[in-house]
This record gives C-alpha cells, structure tokens and sequence, in this order.
C-alpha cells in the first residue's frame, strides 16, 4: 500500500461514530496502531468529560431542591404574615368603625360647628390673599387654606388664630401702618423700603404706588405712576408724622390705581392724532401766537389812547388817537376851510389806523373754520385705518379697531380744542380793537364838528348849511 493511499484510509477511518460523539484522531496520525491509540485515548477522555458533567449535574439539582425547599417556607411565612395582618386590618376596620360612630354621637351640634368654621374659613382665603394686610403679615392665606380643605376636627389653637385673624384683619382694615418690607421695583429687583399701608385698600412708599401680588405676598412699584397731583399727595404722606393729609384711598383694592395709570397722557393723545394732529396743532400754535402778540398790542394801544384823552391838546405819535389829532392840529396850514375836505382827511387818518387795530383777525376766522375741517380730516382717516383692521383681520376685535378709532376721536377733539379758543379770543380781540377806532371815531367826529362850528363863527352864518355859508 503506497503512503498517499493510506492517508486517505486514515482520513476516512477518523470519522468513526463513537456512542454518538464523533472523535477526532491527530493529524499526526501515520499508522493504523497510532490511529487505533488516538481513538482510544479521546474515548477514555470524553468518559470523564461526561463523568464530569454528570457529577456536575446532579450537584447543581441537589442545590436547586434546597432553593426551591427554602423559597417554599419562605412562602409560608409571608402568607402566614398576610393572613395575619388582613385580619388585623378587617379588625381595625370595625374598632374604626365604631370608634367614628362614637364620635359622630358624642359630636352633636360640634359637628356643624366645624362644617360652619370650614366654610368660613374657605370664603375668607379668596379675601385674605388679596388683602394688603398680608404683605405687612405673611403667611395668612396657607393657614385660611390649609383649614378651609382640612378633613380633621380643628384644634382649640386654631379656632383661636381664626378668630384672631378675623379680628386683626377689621382693625387693619381701619389703620394707616408704617412697616418694613421688600418691595419688588421695576426693573424686577427687591429693595428694603418704609411702606405706607391705608387700610386695604392703597400702599405707597417713597412717593410710589405699589401694587399686591398674591401669590408671594410681595408689593411691587407700578411701571407707571399717576399723575402730578396723586405723587405729590403720596410724598405729603410719606414725610407726614401728625396731623391730617389728603391721599388717595382705591377701595377696589389697588384695581382702580392700576387702571388710572394706564390712562395716555397729553402727549400720548396727541401722538395718537398723528399728521393731521400735528397740523392741526400747528395752526393752533400760530393762531395763539398771533392772538397773544395782537393782546399785548392792543392792550398798550388801549392804555397810550387813554392817556391821550386826558391831553387832547397834545397829541403825541405814539397811540393812533394822537396822530389822528396831530393831523387836524399839529399843523394849522393842513386844516381845510371846506368841510368835506375835513372828513375826507379824518376817514383817511382813521383807515390809516384800522389795519394796525385789526391785525390777525383774517387769520384767527381762518383758524377757527380750518380746525374742525382738519379735524374732519382726520376722523376720515381714522375710520380708515379702523376698516382696513377689521379688513386684514377679519375680525372686529375692539383692541385692534381701537387704533383707527382713537385717532379719529382725537383728531376731531384737536380740531374742535384749537377753533373754540381762538373763536373766543377773536372776538376779544375784534371788541378791543372796535373800541379804539370808536374812540378814534368819536374823536374825529368831534374834530370835524369844531371846524365846522369855527369856520360858522368866522363867516357869521351860525345855523346854516356849510356848503350854503360858503356861497
């Protein structure tokens, strides 16, 4: 047999079944004694290896039986444990039972009694914890709350401090307290300040309103402050020690205060009339430039023609009546003998004059008519800006139509606010002016009087017609 052919016998021979494990010979392998010892050694090994796993086995299943053993009387314990404290629990079930019978019997009229303090208790937390008192004693509102949702009987402390409250909370109610506390500013940080409680109903310190916030029992600064007049009443009362001091008392508790402040001022109302307000406003501005500049002027024309009545014999250039007089007078070659000629010259002095006293009249009339016009103009718009609103939106909700209607309710108080005065200054002015030219007036009236009385005297036709004497 050649050795390559006996290789392959060997190869064929290594797979042998063996008790049904399949031994695998070394490769080593060249004869058939080293096969046949090779199959009998990996025999003898798999014996022990299944020996082994064997041993193996049968201690693994003597540990399992005493597991499962002690798992089983552990079992027991904890059903016998069960058993016993499901009958303790059915046994405390009845002794409660009865025990709570007991009570409601013994109770009697005490039960509605803390039915009666709950619902006190309940309908006073929603007080107390928007009460400006809490901020100067804290804590009140988890007490009211915790009795209001209690299930138990309440204490004899407890119905004391009820009623204490109660009792504290209509004494402050009535007190005008100076306390320390943190209050919350602005800009969101906390500070140490003097608070000014009135009652429940306003808090101030250094001249500032604050506001009560429930949750935290905190008072904070309001963004915005009222007008002059209430800071200056909370700064009186702040620097106060005795005596009486008018401030501001909100009996909705801060809600009125806040609402106030929320309220445009001047300039934020004017700012809300936009173009057509500032036009109208700059008419005005005129208007009452020109109204108070023409005032002053007739004022001191006023003042000039009444020292000039007194000395109608010397006229002076510095009031109209002067120079109305200065023309007759201050020179005798310019007296006329011909009468027509004598008021021809005095309706000229006097129209000389009448500009001056009429100054900005025209304009005022022109003020007064434009101002509702403009502010017709600008109600116009507003309406507008309101319907293209309620036309991007596609709804009338009153906060966006509120744009367009504020300007337009402004615009027509800002037209309707400049031609009311100006209407009433025009007049005074018009009455002022009117009264110096009937001074004038009168005046010359008299001067042309006297020059027909003398120019009578000197041709000795007393009684007669002018024109008649002069032929």
């Amino acid at each position: 047999m050649s050795k390559s052919r006996f290789r392959r016998v060997v190869t064929r021979l290594a797979w042998i079944p063996t008790f049904g494990i399949l031994a695998m010979p070394a490769s080593g392998a060249n004869t058939l004694d080293e096969l046949l010892e090779q199959t009998r050694n990996a025999r003898a090994l798999e014996a022990k290896a299944l020996e082994a796993r064997e041993a193996e086995f049968l201690a693994n299943r003597e540990r399992q039986k005493e597991m499962l053993a002690a798992a089983k009387t552990e079992f027991d314990a904890a059903q016998a444990r069960s058993n016993q404290l499901s009958a303790q629990f059915d046994a405390n079930e009845l002794k409660l039972n009865e025990l709570e019978t007991l009570l409601k019997s013994r109770e009697g009229n005490l039960g509605e009694l803390f039915g009666v303090t709950r619902q006190v208790a309940g309908d006073l937390t929603s007080v107390i914890s928007t009460s400006l008192v809490s901020s100067q004693f804290p804590g009140r509102e988890e007490f009211f709350s915790k009795m209001a949702t209690a299930k138990s009987l309440p204490s004899i402390d407890q119905l004391e401090r009820l009623w204490f409250e109660l009792l504290r909370e209509m004494t402050e109610t009535g007190r005008v307290a100076r306390f320390e506390t943190q209050i919350v500013t602005p800009d969101g940080e906390k500070e140490d300040a003097e608070v000014i409680r009135i009652g429940g109903f306003t808090a101030l310190s250094k001249g500032r309103y604050l506001r009560f916030s429930p949750g935290p029992d905190t008072l904070s600064v309001l963004p915005r402050q009222p007008g002059a007049e209430m800071i200056a009443m909370a700064r009186d009362l702040q620097e106060s020690q005795e005596g009486y001091v008018r401030s501001v008392v909100d009996p909705s508790r801060g809600v009125l205060t806040a609402l106030y402040t929320e309220r445009p001022g001047l300039w934020e109302r004017i700012e809300k009339g936009e173009a057509v307000g500032y036009v109208i406003i700059a008419v005005g501005a005129i208007g009452a430039l020109c109204a108070i500049y023409q005032f002053l002027y007739l004022l001191r024309v006023r003042l000039a023609v009444s020292r000039q009545l007194r000395q109608l014999d010397q006229p002076r250039a510095d009031n109209p009546l002067g120079r109305v007089l200065a023309t007759f007078r201050g020179d005798p070659a310019q007296i006329e003998e011909d009468a027509d000629v004598v008021e021809l010259r005095i309706s000229e002095a006097v129209l000389r004059e009448q500009p001056s006293l009429e100054r900005f009249q025209s304009f005022l009339r022109l003020a007064v008519a434009a101002g509702p016009l403009l502010g017709l103009i600008g109600t116009v718009v507003g309406m507008i800006v309101t319907f293209q609103s309620i036309t991007e939106t596609g709804s009338s909700d009153p906060k966006l139509m509120a744009t367009g209607i504020g300007q337009a309710m402004i615009a027509t108080v800002l037209g309707l606010g400049i031609a009311v005065p100006l209407l009433f200054v025009n007049a005074g002015l018009a009455s002022m002016s009117d009264g110096v030219l009937q001074v004038l007036n009168e005046q010359s009236t008299g001067i042309l009087a006297e020059h027909i009385e003398r120019q009578r005297a000197q041709t000795g036709t007393r009684g007669l017609d002018p024109a008649t004497a002069e032929v």
